[in-house]
Protein backbone atom coordinates (compact mmCIF):
# COMPACT_ATOMS: atom_id res chain seq x y z
CA UNK A 1 0.00 0.00 0.00
CA UNK A 2 2.99 2.34 0.80
CA UNK A 3 4.50 1.81 -3.01
CA UNK A 4 1.11 2.64 -4.28
CA UNK A 5 1.22 5.75 -1.97
CA UNK A 6 4.58 6.81 -3.48
CA UNK A 7 3.58 6.23 -7.20
CA UNK A 8 0.12 8.54 -6.52
CA UNK A 9 2.39 10.97 -5.35
CA UNK A 10 4.99 10.81 -7.88
CA UNK A 11 2.16 10.68 -10.43
CA UNK A 12 0.83 13.98 -9.10
CA UNK A 13 3.86 15.56 -9.14
CA UNK A 14 5.00 14.95 -12.37
CA UNK A 15 1.14 16.24 -13.41
CA UNK A 16 1.62 19.54 -11.72
CA UNK A 17 5.09 20.47 -13.33
CA UNK A 18 3.62 19.32 -16.55
CA UNK A 19 0.54 21.28 -16.38
CA UNK A 20 2.44 24.84 -15.20
CA UNK A 21 4.70 24.48 -18.14
CA UNK A 22 1.86 24.31 -20.44
CA UNK A 23 0.25 27.24 -18.52
CA UNK A 24 3.59 29.74 -17.91
CA UNK A 25 3.19 33.26 -18.92
CA UNK A 26 4.22 34.27 -21.88
CA UNK A 27 7.13 36.61 -19.99
CA UNK A 28 8.76 33.50 -18.54
CA UNK A 29 8.38 31.51 -22.07
CA UNK A 30 11.56 32.00 -25.07
CA UNK A 31 11.62 35.40 -26.47
CA UNK A 32 13.56 37.81 -28.46
CA UNK A 33 13.52 41.10 -29.71
CA UNK A 34 12.07 42.47 -32.46
CA UNK A 35 12.39 45.57 -34.14
CA UNK A 36 9.80 47.62 -36.09
CA UNK A 37 6.87 46.24 -34.70
CA UNK A 38 5.96 48.21 -31.30
CA UNK A 39 3.10 50.86 -31.38
CA UNK A 40 4.55 54.51 -30.50
CA UNK A 41 5.57 54.58 -26.10
CA UNK A 42 5.43 50.77 -25.92
CA UNK A 43 9.03 49.52 -27.21
CA UNK A 44 11.70 47.78 -24.88
CA UNK A 45 14.15 49.72 -23.00
CA UNK A 46 17.26 50.87 -24.98
CA UNK A 47 15.56 50.96 -28.27
CA UNK A 48 18.02 53.20 -30.09
CA UNK A 49 18.23 57.12 -30.96
CA UNK A 50 15.54 59.07 -30.29
CA UNK A 51 14.57 56.90 -27.57
CA UNK A 52 15.38 56.68 -23.86
CA UNK A 53 14.25 53.97 -22.39
CA UNK A 54 11.13 51.53 -22.27
CA UNK A 55 7.83 53.13 -23.56
CA UNK A 56 10.02 56.82 -25.36
CA UNK A 57 9.28 55.62 -28.88
CA UNK A 58 7.65 58.27 -30.83
CA UNK A 59 6.96 56.89 -34.13
CA UNK A 60 4.14 53.41 -34.71
CA UNK A 61 6.58 50.62 -35.72
CA UNK A 62 9.78 52.81 -35.47
CA UNK A 63 12.74 50.64 -36.98
CA UNK A 64 15.18 51.05 -34.55
CA UNK A 65 12.83 50.25 -31.32
CA UNK A 66 12.39 46.94 -30.35
CA UNK A 67 9.92 45.00 -28.09
CA UNK A 68 9.73 40.88 -26.46
CA UNK A 69 8.00 38.53 -29.07
CA UNK A 70 7.69 34.92 -28.58
CA UNK A 71 10.98 33.03 -29.94
CA UNK A 72 10.52 32.36 -33.65
CA UNK A 73 7.56 34.54 -34.56
CA UNK A 74 9.43 38.45 -35.25
CA UNK A 75 10.74 37.75 -38.74
CA UNK A 76 6.96 36.53 -39.65
CA UNK A 77 5.13 39.71 -37.81
CA UNK A 78 3.30 41.64 -40.51
CA UNK A 79 2.31 45.30 -39.18
CA UNK A 80 0.42 48.20 -41.53
CA UNK A 81 1.66 48.57 -45.10
CA UNK A 82 2.92 45.21 -45.61
CA UNK A 83 5.94 46.01 -43.56
CA UNK A 84 7.91 42.61 -41.29
CA UNK A 85 9.66 42.84 -37.92
CA UNK A 86 13.08 42.63 -37.87
CA UNK A 87 16.08 40.84 -35.65
CA UNK A 88 18.38 43.90 -36.31
CA UNK A 89 17.28 48.13 -36.01
CA UNK A 90 15.62 48.89 -39.11
CA UNK A 91 16.28 52.31 -41.08
CA UNK A 92 13.15 53.11 -41.54
CA UNK A 93 10.14 54.88 -39.91
CA UNK A 94 12.86 56.89 -37.38
CA UNK A 95 11.34 60.04 -35.99
CA UNK A 96 11.91 63.23 -37.67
Amino acid sequence: MQSAMKSVAVLGAVSAAVTAMATLPVAAQAQEKCYGVSLAGENGCAAGPGTTCAGSSTVDYQGNAWTLVPAGTCETMEVEGGRMGALEPLERDLPA
